[in-house]
C-alpha cells in the first residue's frame, strides 16, 4: 500500500533491544506521515490497541502486544534558517544517533553529550532522553504529532511538551500523540559540558586540552563503549533504572549511612541519587537468573543473555527494585516502558 506497509501476526523480537519474542497482532510501517489519518482509520487499528515503536530501545514487553504496533520509519533533515543558529526539522523514524553525528559533521554544538544513545527522533522527546549531564529538551523548539484525540496534526512547542526529567507531556498523555516530526535549535558554539561522569578525565587521556564539541562526543562514546554492553552484542535497553530524585532530608540521612552514595544537588532543592551505585551496594550488578541478569559492566543495565523471556527479566527487575528499596528505603523506577497484556 502507498505510504505503508501492513503484517499480521508479525514478530517483534528483532524490534526490541532486549530481544524479547512477543508478538504484536498487527504491525503498521509507515513511509510517509501523510498517511497516518487513513492507516489509523482502519477498523482493526481504529477499533483496537495502539503502540508506537521506534527502535524498541526503550520497552520491555511481558506478554504478546493484542492490538497495532506503528513503526515511523519517515525520513528527513531540513534545515530551515542558519547562521549563529540553525532550526532543524528532522522526521520521526530518522536514527537519534546518525542524526548526532550529522549536526557534529555539519559544524552545530550541544547534541555532544547524547551521542551513541539507540532510537529514533520520534522517541527522544518523550523519554526527553538524557546523559553526561545534558537532555534533549535543551535543543528541541517544538515537536510536530499527529492529535489521535483531534484528529489533525499539531505543532506542541517547548513549554507545552512539560520536560521533566526522563519526563514529559506525552508520557502524560499515553496514546494521544504520534510524533511525526522534532525541530531542533542549534546553535553553533555554546559552552562546553564536561565536567559530568568521567568526560574530564577522558579528554586528558585522549591528549586534548582544547576541547571541541566532537572531542567530547569521541570521549563520550569511549565512555559508553567502556561502561555499557552493546545491543548488537547482548540483548539490553540501555539504562533500566531512573536515578531516583528524593528530599535533601532523605540525601542527608542516607549519607550519614552511606558516605559513598553519589548525589546530584537538583535546582528545586532536592537531590538525584545514584541508581547505579545503590543497585550494586545492594549486591545485584552482574547477577544471574537463568538468561535474565543485571550486567557486570553497569549496574543500571537489564541483560538478556540468551532467550530470556519477558516475564522472566521484569521479574528480575522487580527484585532489585525490592532489594534497593530494603536497604535504601528509596523506590527505583523502570526508565523503559514495560508493556504487557490488558
Amino acid at each position: 500500500m502507498g505510504g505503508y506497509m501492513l503484517t499480521e501476526n508479525a514478530s517483534l523480537a528483532t524490534r526490541n533491544t532486549l530481544r524479547v519474542n512477543a508478538r504484536a497482532t498487527l504491525l503498521a510501517e509507515i513511509r510517509d506521515a501523510t498517511k497516518l489519518p487513513e492507516l489509523l482509520d482502519f477498523p482493526a487499528i481504529r477499533n483496537g490497541r495502539l503502540l508506537v515503536l521506534g527502535e524498541g530501545s526503550n520497552v520491555l514487553f511481558t506478554d504478546d502486544f493484542d492490538g497495532t504496533v506503528l513503526v515511523m520509519e519517515t525520513r528527513g533533515v531540513q534545515v530551515e534558517s542558519d547562521g549563529d543558529s540553525a532550526r532543524i526539522a528532522v522526521a520521526a523514524g530518522e536514527c537519534w544517533d546518525d542524526f548526532v553525528r550529522w549536526t557534529l559533521g555539519h559544524g552545530y554544538a550541544g547534541l555532544e553529550n547524547l551521542i551513541l544513545i539507540p532510537g529514533t527522533i520520534g522517541a527522544a522527546p518523550i523519554q526527553n532522553i538524557g546523559a553526561y549531564g545534558c537532555e534533549v529538551a535543551e535543543f528541541v523548539e517544538s515537536v510536530e504529532a499527529w492529535d489521535t484525540r483531534e484528529r489533525r496534526v499539531v505543532t506542541l512547542d517547548h513549554a507545552t511538551c512539560a520536560f521533566a526529567y526522563r519526563d514529559s507531556l506525552f508520557k502524560h498523555e499515553p496514546g494521544r500523540y504520534i510524533v511525526t516530526a522534532v525541530r531542533f535549535l542549534l546553535p553553533r558554539s555554546r559552552p562546553l559540558r564536561t565536567d559530568y561522569a568521567g568526560i574530564d578525565e577522558e579528554l586528558v587521556r585522549m591528549g586534548v586540552d582544547k576541547p571541541a564539541p566532537f572531542h567530547v562526543a569521541e570521549a563520550v562514546v569511549h565512555l559508553r563503549t567502556r561502561k555499557l554492553p552493546d545491543p548488537s552484542v547482548i540483548g539490553n535497553a540501555g539504562s533500566f533504572f531512573k536515578n531516583p530524585i528524593v528530599d535533601a532530608a532523605l540525601v542527608d540521612a542516607l549519607k550519614r549511612e552511606h558516605p559513598g552514595l553519589a548525589t546530584w544537588p537538583q535546582p528545586d532543592g532536592r537531590c538525584k541519587l545514584s541508581a547505579a551505585w545503590m543497585i550494586e551496594a545492594a549486591g545485584f550488578k552482574g547477577i544471574r537468573e537463568g538468561d535474565a541478569g543485571i550486567s557486570n559492566r553497569h549496574a543500571l543495565v537489564l541483560v538478556n543473555h540468551g532467550k530470556a523471556t519477558g516475564p522472566q527479566l521484569w521479574a528480575l527487575a522487580q527484585r532489585v527494585m525490592l532489594g534497593v528499596h530494603d536497604k535504601f528505603g528509596v523506590t527505583l523506577e523502570p526508565e523503559p516502558v514495560v508493556i504487557g497484556a490488558r
